[in-house]
């Protein structure tokens, strides 16, 4: 057991080393550096894919069979054990030589991303496009038989969930979700004039740290940075960073960007530290991680008790932009459904439509039904079927996730599925914690991160993703709190 730890622990250091160095590529590297970075994460990728796959641990987790049957099956070994099993017997199955090109195209991809969604120009894009999609399904054939070529990658974010049970779950929250969205809209449109003004980038970011210190963000274990994309990483327990962004005339998007990145650092923050330099220490899937950024976000960050009490605060700091705005027109006016071109701007009603879309573009181009050429076309016709809207250029369009350009196929259902984890958890939340909403208005979140710690962020990825929903909330994922969460939100605020 202790080669084991020691083993994995050594393949946990380079998955942080490759971290540092794709956390600098976003916020730090020189523009030029992406070919010589892709060239180290290659190397290291191939490095922790020879130790993933050695015999070494083969054997090892061969000789530990029948130690593991006298495990409490909960224990942090026998999930150990477990987990580190099914790494192997999937990263055996993928070569070194598929992981080592795939880290170099997608730094690449990275780069010319960037580059292509500033020019607007998804032609410059394609080609590095098209070969990360064929090496997706290149890692795809890896795994046959698969019921389905999307399982694989699917099953990378959200262990053992199945293509067939997203789009099950889909596509009973699809027409709950649409209906909703046609009985606001024939409802009085709500003024939000006020939000696509010019607020300050020093007062944006002040504000934000603010409320990272008041939902217990700890600064001597994270940081926050500036990057295109806002995202989270993390080099091992006690070192995780976040990113927030800035967008002229959009003074909302940096403060939820901070909430939502710091839901997922206190996650990563809340593992136990019994389980330091394993596998362990992370999410139990990117469903119940994106449960946790969309929690703080939507549910504490855009909730009338949050504005209570910060808005004053806001408004003094901002008063030339808010001064005449009341809280009740700010909360309305920040919980405004319209349909919306950027996914990560996008109101709560809409957001899972966003979802929807991408991962219907990324099933048709990995079945070989669509080609990378025309994702431009699809994504505008889908846009303007689901939402109404068609975009007026490809930056604001098709290039506007960074996702695709690091591989990431099989995360965008993860962001859905995520809020239908948090309007799950927020149900026992509320149960657990009656006096939730008076706590949140005194600006008080420490009952709220104590019940998630417990709940959820101490057992890192101990637990299959459905298994652990299951364990807390007596149920699945399923979309049943979620609608109920958003009718009772949106009733209230249109007057249903």
């Amino acid at each position: 057991m202790e080669q084991l730890k020691a083993l994995l622990g050594e393949i946990n250091d380079l998955v942080g080393a490759e971290a540092v160095l794709g956390w600098d590529q976003q916020t730090y590297m020189p523009k030029a550096g992406a070919e010589d970075r892709g060239s180290q994460l290659a190397t290291l990728a191939k490095i922790r894919h020879e130790k993933s796959t050695c015999d070494e641990l083969g054997q090892l987790l061969d000789d530990l069979k029948s130690y593991e049957t006298h495990l409490d099956p909960d224990s942090d070994e026998a999930c150990l054990i477990k987990l580190a099993r099914r790494n192997y017997e999937k990263q055996t199955k993928v070569s070194a030589e598929w992981v080592g090109e795939f880290a170099k195209i997608t730094t690449i991809g990275q780069s010319e991303w960037e580059k292509a969604r500033a020019e607007n120009n998804f032609e410059a894009f394609r080609p590095v496009l098209e070969q990360i999609f064929e090496l997706r399904r290149a890692y795809a054939d890896f795994f046959k038989p698969y019921d389905h070529i999307y399982d694989p990658m699917l099953d990378d974010f959200e262990p053992g969930l199945k293509t067939a049970e997203v789009k099950e779950i889909f596509s009973k929250l699809r027409p709950q979700q649409v209906e909703l969205i046609r009985q606001i809209a024939e409802k009085p449109e709500i003024d939000d004039s006020f939000v696509y003004l010019d607020y300050s980038e020093q007062g944006q970011w002040d504000f934000g740290v603010r409320v990272l210190n008041d939902f217990g963000f700890d600064w001597n274990r994270s940081r926050q940075d500036k990057s295109a994309h806002p995202f989270t990483t993390s080099f091992g327990i006690d070192d995780v960073r976040i990113t927030t962004r800035f967008v002229p005339n959009l003074g909302t998007s940096s403060l939820f960007s901070t909430m939502h990145e710091g839901g997922h650092a206190l996650y990563e923050l809340g593992f136990d530290h019994a389980l330091a330099r394993t596998p362990l220490a992370a999410g139990a899937s990117m469903a119940v991680h994106e449960s946790q950024s969309r929690m703080w976000e939507n549910m504490v960050g855009r909730s009338k008790a949050f504005w209570k009490h910060y808005y004053p605060l806001y408004q003094e700091t901002f008063r030339s932009i808010l001064g005449n705005v009341s809280m009740e027109d700010y909360y309305r006016g920040i919980n405004k459904v319209k349909p919306s071109l950027i996914r990560v701007e996008a109101d709560e009603a809409t957001y899972n439509l966003h979802i929807m879309l991408r991962l219907e573009l990324e099933i048709a181009v990995m079945e070989g039904q669509l080609a990378v050429r025309d994702l431009p076309a699809a994504w505008n016709a889908r846009m303007e079927e689901y939402l109404g809207i068609v975009p007026p250029n490809d930056a604001k369009g098709v290039l506007q996730d960074v996702h695709w350009s690091g591989g990431m196929m099989g995360y965008f259902p993860t962001y859905a599925l995520g809020n239908l984890v948090s309007a799950q958890l927020w149900e026992c939340i509320q149960r657990d914690l009656p006096n939730l909403e008076e706590q949140i208005e005194a600006g008080k979140f420490d009952e709220l991160l104590g019940w998630l710690r417990e709940k959820i962020h101490r057992h890192g990825a101990k637990f299959e993703p459905q298994d652990l929903v299951k364990r807390v909330t007596g149920s699945k994922i399923n979309p049943d709190a979620y609608m109920r969460y958003l009718s009772e939100k949106f009733s209230a605020i249109y007057d249903l």
